[in-house]
């Protein structure tokens, strides 16, 4: 079985792995757009994959259709065990299989994807570091066209600890838990600056840390370590952190490289502020 260094890999491993039996490249791109009303939207981005082009041998993940709940509430909710188990299977994702995930933005997506493996199990997995930037920097070539997956089995083995709902939130804003908050949402909608929805705000207690911080802003390869301590310091020396953001996708940016920067107990929560500012009797504040 290839032998992944660690969560992340650079565009210059894939390279030289590249073709490996063993070794499953996925592009898990989700394409953003502004709404006529201004809210953000989300497509799929598998016609982005098949006309502009992915690393060659790169299958495709459908994240909002095919690795999230259909009946869930909110956009994104995470499937469950036998819903990822089918799906996973569906793409090749084996016992056997080592799989690298990439995006074409700054790797909140394959993040969510690694999340999500992880989530059910599957340690094999890494983010590409930089995303389909960082492969292209130095001219290397892409594929068009669809990759059909070769089915595997899939089987998940569950880690609930690696989620957080909205009542440990609701006990670790009462005290009643001790855990950090970090928040991944944009700079300008933690401050109150530009909100995306009705009720403005983050959850109170928490620390900004948005995926975007976390890359260089050009090449979109993660910062330096000690830069991303920086980040993180407030976070860093709490028994749990949860990380949360609108959707649950952000959130698992900043929980990827907590885990790497060593946390032992970090939880995504699932609904943020999806399911948290639904709530009218859920408290808010601006800039935390």
């Amino acid at each position: 079985m290839t032998t992944l260094p660690g969560p992340l890999v650079s565009a210059q491993w894939v390279a030289d792995h590249l073709g490996s039996d063993d070794l499953l490249v996925v592009d898990a791109s989700v394409v953003t757009y502004t709404q006529p009303n201004g809210t953000q939207g989300s497509l799929s981005g598998h016609e982005q994959y098949i006309a502009e082009g992915h690393i060659p041998g790169a299958v495709f993940a459908d994240l909002i259709d095919d690795f999230s709940d259909p009946d869930g509430r909110f956009p994104f909710t995470r499937p469950d065990a036998e819903r990822f188990a089918a799906q996973a299977g569906a793409l090749g994702i084996g016992p056997g299989t080592s799989v690298v995930i990439y995006d074409s933005v700054v790797g909140q997506w394959a993040a969510r994807f690694w999340w999500l493996l992880r989530a059910f199990g599957h340690d094999a997995a890494a983010v590409l570091d930089g995303g389909l930037t960082a492969w292209r920097a130095d001219g290397r070539g892409l594929d068009r066209g669809h990759v059909e997956p070769t089915p595997a089995v899939f089987v998940p083995s569950e880690r609930p600890t690696l989620w957080a709902d909205k009542a440990e939130v609701e006990r670790v804003v009462a005290g009643e838990v001790d855990a950090a908050l970090v928040c991944s949402v944009p700079p300008k909608e933690f401050s109150g600056e530009a909100p995306s929805r009705a009720r403005a705000g983050v959850i109170p207690g928490s620390w900004s840390a948005p995926a975007a911080a976390l890359v260089d802003r050009e090449a979109r390869t993660t910062l330096p370590d000690e830069k991303l301590r920086a980040v993180f310091e407030p976070a860093l020396g709490a028994s749990r952190v949860i990380t949360y953001c609108n959707g649950g996708i952000a959130a698992t940016a900043a929980a990827l490289q907590l885990v790497r920067l060593g946390g032992s107990d970090v939880a995504v929560y699932d609904g943020s502020l999806n399911e948290w500012a639904a709530d009218a009797g859920a408290p808010l504040v601006v800039g935390a």
